[in-house]
């Protein structure tokens, strides 16, 4: 199943993804900076789910207070507790 989260304080504007036994899988951003994102995308495919999320959390963009890495956190977060809305 895929999930989508409205990024939110961020250039992109959703990030979707599939956790499948624990691990993340083909995550896509709409919007923001296509090569940084491609690259988050590339980095984390396969990687346990939990250690993602730890690792993006509180990655700040310049002087905003949240980054499309940490809205990729904070989907991964809400995803595993079941808080997720889906689109």
């Amino acid at each position: 199943m895929t999930i989508k989260h409205k990024n939110k304080g961020t250039c992109s504007s959703l990030v979707e993804f599939e956790i499948v036994s624990g691990k993340i899988h083909n995550v896509k951003f709409t919007g923001g900076c296509n090569g940084n994102l491609s690259g988050i995308s590339a980095l984390v495919e396969g990687m346990d789910a939990r250690e993602a999320a730890q690792k993006l959390k509180g990655i700040k963009c310049g002087f905003k207070s949240t980054s499309c890495p940490d809205q990729l956190s904070n989907a991964i977060e809400k995803a595993l507790t079941g808080e997720i809305e889906n689109l």
